[in-house]
């Protein structure tokens, strides 16, 4: 007896047309799902998914009363004289919808897989949404599309009980490997039934070893050119096609210069979220803006309002003179078009692209091959990179991959730089070697930059001005020096380092009792009509025993017993109480910073010690609580000494 080989032609050719088809359906609806944030989306996944939990024969059903003669599609298709039920098309379909939840489900796994930031980064260097898709999305989700491919013909392949109940089994039109097993072993025909079980388990067997080596063994291309010293640079090979009339751009004419006069930013937003009102209004020019706050304050958040990446509920978004949100006239830039350098804090680096390619992604369009390379090579060298060209992020050690980060978000000459926490994820060494990169190139830089940090003294050496943050509102912003005398409130001393604080109570005009410290002091300046507490720096402390260490003035010295010592590289914090030796470690009211050299000089002297709470030093602090932003302004720091010239890092 001849055996027919129809089933595996059949089977082979139903399981392919369905492996396309379920393969651009099931990843256009991957992707509509991954970015659909509406209402019932639960259900809509529910639905996608059902194929793949409901018996076939009940998946058969239901195709059946809808292409059937009687059913809504039959009709329609009846009325153009077209007949599914019972042809390979049928076939097609069955398999079709069953391979669709797998490739679907692989494919969302793949695009939720994907660190949002990346995608971020890209529209913020200028790219569409279409272009996200393509050239970040796809490649980054590519193995896990491939797989899920693979595994909807592996599904497709062995499809019985819904093809069955739709296209039946007439042999050599809808006869597929899985009927034909069911019906050689019903007939008895054992031999032929296990030929068939042995070609579709070898298939299948193939499909999922392909499965795991595209998973664990994803392609990568990389792509060379020449430069001019004849070194090799890798650049994204979509750039490299220039149209001919295109006129070459150079690093310095690309794009305008902004004017001096008109470099600004003015925000005023406000956005509620889960669990606090971000409400802010402020302005700043090219000067870089350092923002302060707890963890949760909105710092992060002002910055994803600026980029685009997230929508104020009202307000308006102005740089340079030109708008980019506007809740009242309804504009609302995307923020490819907003020419915006952020850099993430995790540096959200392309990691299927090269450290070429990276840094030539967001470069403006219609650019010559000769442009990108002369682009590229000055950000490597900028960034001293030069050689690092070819390597893929995950190559590199987190001080490169933060370095590539600045690199890509300046090469495109954006009107403003956002930094996001850069240095969070890096050792104290890497971290003041990228400081002094990044203070090099802001001063070269002429946009406006807004830097977010939860280091104090970082946020302070790179940020003329600074602007400190409480629960989504603005406390303070001004110069930082001006900041740091004048705090004005509680949260903002505490925010800006101060260690040292006690209720106050006014007792005359100047003159009030500090209430933990347990003495009365003398005051230069007005008491505010609502003081609470007052607070001098730990730096700020003076001993008058020690040369050089007073101006003049005799007032709020007081005898001072030490409680303990804690000891860092090149200074000493002392813990002392005054007007009483402690009684326990835990007893004492006032932290002192004194480097090494002070701290040889002091312990040599007797106890108790006699300090100094220099009335020009000391800080009359309001509380800042409620629900409305503050915004205190301050501008100038009048009580500046030459003492503050030599201790100015922040405590």
């Amino acid at each position: 007896m001849t055996l027919d080989f129809s089933p595996v032609w059949i089977s082979l050719k139903t399981a392919a047309m369905a492996t396309v088809i379920a393969f651009f359906v099931g990843a256009i609806a991957a992707w509509w799902m991954f970015k659909y944030q509406g209402k019932g989306k639960s259900l809509i996944d529910g639905i996608f998914t059902s194929p793949l939990v409901l018996p076939p024969t009940v998946v058969g059903f239901f195709l059946l009363l809808l292409l059937g003669k009687h059913g809504p599609l039959g009709k329609l298709l009846g009325m153009f004289d077209v007949t599914v039920i019972f042809t390979w098309y049928a076939a097609v379909i069955a398999a079709t919808v069953v391979a669709f939840p797998l490739m679907y489900k692989t494919a969302l796994g793949a695009f939720r897989q994907i660190d949002r930031n990346l995608l971020a980064s890209a529209r913020t260097l200028g790219a569409s949404e279409w272009r996200v898709f393509w050239r970040i999305l796809l490649p980054l989700a590519k193995p896990g599309l491939i797989a899920g491919g693979l595994l909807a013909f592996a599904r497709a392949l062995g499809e019985f009980g819904a093809t069955l109940m739709l296209a039946g089994s007439i042999p050599g039109k809808t006869q597929t490997i899985p009927i034909a097993i069911f019906f050689a072993a019903e007939s008895g025909a054992m031999a032929q039934a296990l030929l068939w079980v042995t070609v579709i388990l070898v298939v299948s067997l193939g499909t999922v070893i392909a499965v795991n080596y595209w998973t664990e063994n994803p392609p990568r291309r990389r792509v060379k050119i020449k430069t001019k010293e004849g070194q090799p640079t890798l650049v994204d090979e979509t750039l490299l096609t220039v149209d001919p009339p295109v006129v070459p751009l150079t690093w310095e004419n690309s794009r305008p210069a902004v004017p001096q006069a008109s470099v600004e930013l003015i925000v005023d937003i406000k956005k509620q979220f889960p669990n606090f009102l971000l409400n802010v209004s402020f302005t700043t020019e090219q000067l870089p803006l350092g923002l302060l706050g707890a963890s949760g304050a909105g710092k992060s958040m002002i910055l994803r309002c600026i980029a685009g990446l997230e929508t104020p509920d009202q307000g308006r978004i102005v740089l340079n003179g030109r708008v980019l949100f506007d809740s009242q006239r309804g504009i609302n830039l995307p923020s490819c078009d907003r020419r915006i350098g952020f850099l993430f804090q995790n540096y959200a680096l392309f990691p299927h692209l090269t450290v070429a390619q990276n840094i030539a992604f967001g470069l403006p369009k219609g650019l010559s091959s000769r442009a990108i390379r002369q682009r590229v090579e000055k950000q490597l060298i900028a960034v001293q990179l030069k050689e690092l060209g070819d390597r893929y992020p995950q190559e590199l050690s987190g001080g490169q991959q933060q370095r590539v980060a600045l690199a890509r978000a300046l090469a495109s000459e954006p009107d403003i730089l956002l930094l996001d926490e850069p240095f969070s994820a890096l050792d104290t060494y890497l971290r003041d070697q990228l400081e002094k990169l990044l203070r090099l190139s802001l001063t070269r830089y002429p946009g406006v930059t807004l830097f977010v940090s939860h280091n104090l003294e970082e946020a302070y050496r790179l940020c003329p001005n600074l602007l400190i943050m409480e629960e989504g509102n603005i406390l303070i912003q001004g110069p930082k020096q001006a900041v740091f005398d004048y705090p004005h409130y509680f949260r903002v001393a505490q925010l800006t380092g101060c260690k040292n604080f006690s209720r106050a109570l006014p007792i005359a005009a100047n003159e009030i009792t500090a209430l933990d410290w347990g003495c009365t002091l003398k005051i230069d300046e007005p008491i505010p009509p609502n003081l609470a507490h007052i607070g001098i720096r730990a730096h700020q402390l003076l001993f008058p025993e020690l040369k050089g260490s007073t101006d003049g003035y005799s007032d709020n010295i007081f005898p001072c017993w030490l409680t303990t010592t804690s000891e860092t590289q090149h200074r000493m914090t002392l813990y002392l109480k005054l007007n009483s030796a402690p009684t326990s470690p835990f007893d004492y009211h006032l932290q002192v910073e004194v480097f090494k050299n002070k701290w040889n000089a002091l312990k040599e002297l007797p106890l108790p010690w006699r300090i100094q709470l220099h009335p020009l030093r000391l800080m009359l602090l309001q509380n800042s609580s409620g629900s409305n932003p503050l915004g205190y302004q301050v501008s100038h720091s009048p009580r500046m000494t030459s003492h503050d010239q030599s201790n100015q890092r922040p405590s």
